[in-house]
């Protein structure tokens, strides 16, 4: 049951609250201006009739009247109540005026005046709409306008009212500049062409503009191409002429096919020389090769349908003088033009970069023939080209320009063109140095020798302000004095034409001046040599030396040294130690090798034999790894022919701990079979046994073929089976390697993922390790199996129960390496063995021999 009850309030009287509203209007007596109680009570309201719900909203705005939340709400709720009735329902007209009572207070609220003319669109008041519109656009500032256009424009476009909506769109563009494809799709629709191709010109000639549609410039302009050619009697008020060339600014990627288009416009107009000058005015201007091949092309085919068209009136008018006469000139006029096409190439080439040197060089070329037009190119070339842009050596301009008139024998002319290329600021001091050798060379050429020299000297001479050679912001002209080009071709000059004194004083400059090359210092060595100045060739190598480090030094102490001792040989040997000392010291092991070598051939000729042992030896450890085999070999083999072969034998030793393993190996066999020559048969075997640790069986068969041969020759019974258990020895070592155990035990189960559990299926606590010393053996015992059968015949032992026959003939076989030693020396080896033994009267068990038993 409801109970209604009134509370007496004196200003509102009416006012008529249930039961379940007083705490909430007790909560807004408490806090009348709280929004949050209000649209707490608001919601509890929702399902109230609409007068009350109104009531209510109209209570809160009377306490809020600034408040967005209650205003957008309420004038929400008023919209719903009338959305379904009749636009001329008197109710409209309320809600229209709880709006206008809004923007009283809401008149910078954007989406309050959205809804309001939206609202006012659906009624259908069209005035009354554009002016909220209007209103909305005064009111909200201009940040915000951005949000009313859109439904505004809209708006415009919904009604048949051009006029109105090209006012509204013409406002819009001042807002929206980039919005003018809108505007102008709208004028071809509603059929104003004019003012739409004048439009579509503006936006094509702002070069700022920004296609939303995302067409490009050239697209947007080919659209006002076509727009004017297919409405020529809609369109008056725009100059073809104008616009195309606006686009040739503009659309530099199609200058080619523009130009076409514009010469065409005036064809088809029957301006015929109106378009000549087009395509003359095109082939000077365009920047790339392929908009001239267009523009030319287009220019040849145009001449050749002019000459056509000529012929064709003169012969179906008949031929007359002047027709001749203009026939003849349209024909010169198309061959000059066809003639004309390098140049005018060459003429675009050098508008890309008119700071190309090659393209310049090219152009004289062109002009072949013609002095006044070389000169004139010449003179241009000279004059645009910028070194500090050039594209190639700018020199070579004033040097083929001074060549010119060389050639044509104006030799002042020349040196007035060199004189000027001297003093131009150019961007590498080589650039300068080489005009100023070539205004030598011109000299030389015509034999002024004095003045050639006198020319590389002022060249050569210290400038006012010194300047590093590297020191950008310094002119040429005060960093040449450093150029090595120059100095070099005055020592040449010097060489040639000066003194001795004048020569070297050149040289000593060079090298005080901290520009010399290697070379500069071995040629100054050279001549003073060559003028029998031995100590100060030498002093110049030492000047040399202290001007560059290592690897350049590397050919001025190979060339110093070599010197130096074919002059004083093993006179000052001291001198000469000492210079190879300071020069092996900080020598790189690249480089190292060739001093050596040249070292120890000094010690060798001149000094002591066991410097030049020291020398070799401190080699073998100096040089680079890859050269330390071929030094060790020079080594050995110059021990042996100084000291002997067994003085080799430290050296072998040292040889295979330094070298790598391969190189290792073959020292290994070269020193075993010295030693066997030697007749050391145990050292030999020593040197076989160390070399199989690092010989696999499976890679190197080539070494365990020469021990076996060496104990066929050389021993018995024991030490063939003790090299066959060394040979099983390392090559299980090899074999229990895990990787390979690993991978052969893999191939033999037969499964290429398989694990080393798969080896002992159904017994998966194994251990591991103990099926590869199981699979170890068993490898092992194969390898043993496959050894090949020994050639009993040609392994020959003493039997025990041999006869004197036997014996006597096994004497004779007697191994042809075996060295005899005198009697003497077995005697003294019989007295140093107190418990003599005498193998004849011994008698060995059978058994021994095992399989080697008599037949």
């Amino acid at each position: 049951m409801v109970v209604m009850a009134r509370v007496p309030r004196p200003e509102r009287p009416d006012l008529v609250f249930e039961e379940e509203d007083l705490p909430y209007e007790e909560e807004i007596m408490r806090n009348q201006f709280s929004v949050k109680c209000w649209l707490r009570y608001i919601e509890f309201k929702q399902g109230a009739p609409k007068p009350r719900l109104n009531q209510l909203y109209e209570r809160a705005l009377k306490l809020l009247p600034c408040s967005y939340k209650l205003w957008y709400r309420y004038l929400k709720a008023r919209r719903a109540q009338v959305k379904h009735r009749c636009v001329t329902d008197p109710a409209y007209e309320d809600v229209n005026n709880c709006h206008e009572r809004a923007f009283v207070f809401m008149h910078k609220m954007p989406r309050l005046w959205l809804d309001y003319c939206q609202f006012l669109m659906d009624q259908g008041r069209v005035t009354h709409t554009r002016r909220t519109f209007d209103r909305a656009l005064r009111a909200l500032p201009i940040t915000q306008h951005s949000r009313i256009w859109p439904l505004y424009l809209r708006f415009l476009r919904s009604h048949p009212l051009p006029e109105t909506a090209v006012r509204g769109y013409r406002r819009f563009l001042k807002l929206s500049p980039e919005s003018a494809e809108e505007y102008i799709e709208y004028l071809k629709s509603s059929d104003r062409l004019d003012e739409a191709a004048q439009r579509l010109a503006t936006v094509v000639n702002d070069e700022r503009f920004v296609s939303k549609a995302g067409k490009s410039n050239y697209q947007l302009w080919h659209e006002l191409c076509d727009l004017i050619s297919q409405n020529p009697d809609k369109v008056q008020s725009l100059n073809v002429d104008a616009i195309i060339r606006g686009g040739l600014t503009r659309f530099t990627d199609q200058l080619g096919k523009l130009w076409c288009s514009l010469a065409d416009y005036y064809i088809r107009s029957g301006h015929f020389e109106k378009a000549r000058d087009v395509y003359e005015e095109a082939v000077r201007t365009v920047m790339t090769v392929r908009d001239f091949t267009q523009v030319f092309d287009s220019y040849a085919q145009f001449e050749e349908s002019m000459i056509a068209a000529k012929m064709e009136t003169s012969s179906e008018l008949g031929r007359e003088e002047e027709d001749d006469v203009d026939l003849e000139l349209r024909l010169a006029r198309f061959e000059q033009l066809i003639s004309r096409r390098p140049l005018l190439l060459n003429s675009v080439l050098l508008r890309q970069n008119p700071h190309h040197v090659h393209e310049w060089h090219k152009r004289v070329a062109l002009h072949q023939g013609r002095p006044r037009e070389i000169i004139n190119t010449y003179t241009e070339a000279v004059q645009t080209v910028d070194p500090f842009k050039a594209t190639g050596k700018p020199h070579t301009l004033w040097v083929a320009f001074a060549k010119f008139y060389e050639d044509n024998g104006q030799l002042d002319d020349a040196r007035v063109i060199l004189e000027k290329a001297t003093k131009v600021n150019f961007k590498q001091v080589d650039d300068l140095a080489s005009v100023w050798c070539q205004c030598g060379e011109l000299e030389l050429r015509h034999e002024n020798y004095d003045e050639a020299l006198k020319l590389l000297r002022k060249a050569t001479a210290l400038p006012a302000r010194r300047a590093e050679y590297f020191d950008g912001s310094e002119p040429v002209q005060n960093r040449v004095y450093k150029s090595l080009k120059v100095w070099s071709m005055l020592a040449d000059l010097e060489e040639s034409l000066g003194t001795f004194q004048s020569t070297k004083a050149v040289y000593d400059r060079i090298l005080d001046l901290r520009i010399a090359t290697p070379q500069i210092v071995i040629n100054y060595a050279m001549f003073l040599e060559e003028h029998k100045y031995f100590e100060e060739s030498f002093k110049a190598y030492e000047r040399g030396i202290s001007l560059f480090k290592w690897p350049n030094v590397s050919d001025i102490w190979s060339t110093y040294l070599t010197k130096f001792i074919a002059r004083y040989g093993g006179r000052k040997l001291e001198r000469a130690r000492d210079l190879f000392e300071q020069a092996l010291d900080g020598c790189p092991p690249k480089y190292a090798k060739t001093l050596y070598l040249l070292y120890a051939q000094l010690e060798e000729e001149w000094g002591l034999a066991r410097h030049a042992m020291a020398v070799y030896d401190r080699a073998t450890r100096a040089v680079e790894p890859a050269q330390q085999y071929d030094m060790f070999n020079i080594y050995i083999k110059r021990a042996a022919e100084i000291y002997g072969v067994t003085h080799t034998r430290g050296i072998y030793q040292k040889a295979i701990e330094v070298l790598s393993d391969e190189h290792a190996r073959e020292m290994c066999l070269r020193f075993a079979d010295m030693e066997c020559k030697l007749g050391e048969i145990d050292r030999a075997r020593a040197i076989y046994s160390f070399c199989s640790q690092i010989c696999d069986p499976r890679t190197t068969g080539a070494f365990w073929q020469t021990w076996k041969d060496f104990e066929v020759r050389h021993g018995n019974e024991d030490t063939i089976r003790e090299m066959l258990r060394i040979r099983r020895s390392v090559q299980a070592t090899y074999n229990t390697q895990v990787n390979f155990m690993a991978s052969q035990m893999l191939k033999v189960s037969g499964s290429a993922t398989g694990t080393v559990s798969d080896l002992a299926p159904g017994q998966s606590g194994m251990d591991d390790m103990k099926l590869l010393e199981q699979r170890a053996e068993q490898l092992a015992a194969e390898a043993e199996r496959d050894q090949p059968p020994r050639a009993q015949s040609k392994i020959f032992f003493v039997r025990s129960d041999a006869s004197r026959d036997e014996l006597a003939e096994l004497a004779q076989q007697a191994n042809p390496e075996e060295i005899q030693l005198g009697e003497e020396e077995d005697e003294d080896e019989m007295d140093l063995e107190p418990n003599e033994v005498r193998l004849e009267q011994q008698s060995v068990p059978a058994a021994v021999f095992g399989s080697l038993k008599e037949d």
